[in-house]
């Protein structure tokens, strides 16, 4: 199963996240505290998805049903 990279982005936003710059392969978020590569694909899969949910400190099922 893989997530929409637009809906990742969103979630991201709302929980405070704001875009920082272009990495070579990735948009990289920050809080300024922490900062979250997100892949430049339109598909992102469920590892990665919740690899992100792990970063970012929010509970996976959570994080799926924004993100779904």
């Amino acid at each position: 199963m893989s997530y929409k990279r637009k809906k990742i982005i969103r979630a991201l936003k709302e929980y405070g996240f704001e875009f920082l710059r272009e990495g070579s392969n990735h948009s990289i978020y920050t809080n300024n505290k922490i900062k979250i590569p997100v892949g430049r694909h339109k598909e992102i899969d469920r590892d990665t998805a919740r690899l992100i949910a792990k970063e970012i400190g929010i509970e996976w099922t959570t994080f799926k049903n924004i993100i779904s």
